[in-house]
């Protein structure tokens, strides 16, 4: 399929994988995290900076995270550029990137804000059940871990001014942890694609590799629709996956697409 590439589609996927090379061979072993400094964080974090707004989804935290990405651009996309022209294509997957980082961190401000005013009532009526409760609901599971034998040594002992202390402490990390977050990847612009050329081919039979059974185009898309949806739904806190990201390129492509029809450009 490489002699099949379009060229905004190759080129998207030798930046990815010169980035990634990039940071996994030379990057890292000098020390840079280059997630910190090139992720996207909330434009009211510190650390903000406005080139983050493009460089995040160029940016993929490992191997697997790359892959998941680059698989479906180099499967679906070059159908779509082959339908849009090359320009149209990548203002498509740049405005799918974007409204989903948007969609992200317009629903983190609101659920960041709701964690702030928890926190900040604890630490003005610290009790050990409700410190157990904010833990259990958003620490992820190795930050959860290190707090295990406290959270039992603080349940045992609520009145231990150090042990307030300490709790009141670890809960003013968690909600920094959250509101200094970045998001990094293409996987808005993906599902965009994704999105796309379920609207495009939507009876195209796509068949799994090691499985027996296909599906047609748009009941695959209904499927990761549904499955980002219970995603949001279930909230685990071990889940470091911006669900709303995905749902948020899903929707851009859906309201281009339907514009571009509209307007008579598809």
């Amino acid at each position: 399929m490489g002699s099949q590439l379009t060229p905004v589609v190759k080129g998207l996927l030798l930046i990815n994988v010169i980035i990634f090379a990039l940071q996994a061979l030379v990057l890292d072993g000098q020390g840079i995290d280059l997630a910190k400094i090139g992720g996207l964080r909330s434009i009211f974090s510190s650390d903000f900076e406005p080139y983050q707004i493009f460089t995040h989804f160029f940016i993929h935290a490992n191997f697997d995270h790359l892959l998941g990405n680059m698989l479906p651009l180099f499967i679906f996309a070059p159908m779509l550029e082959y339908a849009w022209g090359g320009k149209r294509f990548l203002s498509f997957y740049v405005a799918c990137a974007l409204g989903a980082s948007f969609l992200h961190f317009l629903i983190h401000f609101f659920e960041i804000k709701q964690f702030e005013n928890l926190v900040q009532a604890y630490l003005n009526n610290p009790d050990p059940e409700q410190f157990n409760r904010l833990i259990l609901a958003k620490a992820p599971k190795l930050l959860y871990q290190d707090w295990y034998e406290f959270i039992n040594v603080f349940a045992a002992n609520p009145t231990d001014a150090n042990l307030i202390t300490g709790s009141q402490e670890r809960l003013t990390l968690l909600y920094q942890f959250y509101a200094n977050s970045t998001i990094t990847g293409a996987s808005g612009a993906i599902f965009g694609i994704l999105m796309g050329f379920g609207m495009l081919f939507p009876n195209m039979e796509l068949r799994f590799l090691f499985l027996p059974i296909s599906v047609k185009a748009k009941y695959m898309v209904m499927l990761y629709g549904a499955y980002e949806t219970y995603s949001i739904i279930r909230d685990a806190p071990n889940d470091n996956i911006a669900h709303f990201a995905h749902l948020g390129g899903m929707l851009v492509a859906y309201i281009l697409i339907k514009y571009w029809v509209k307007t008579g450009k598809v």
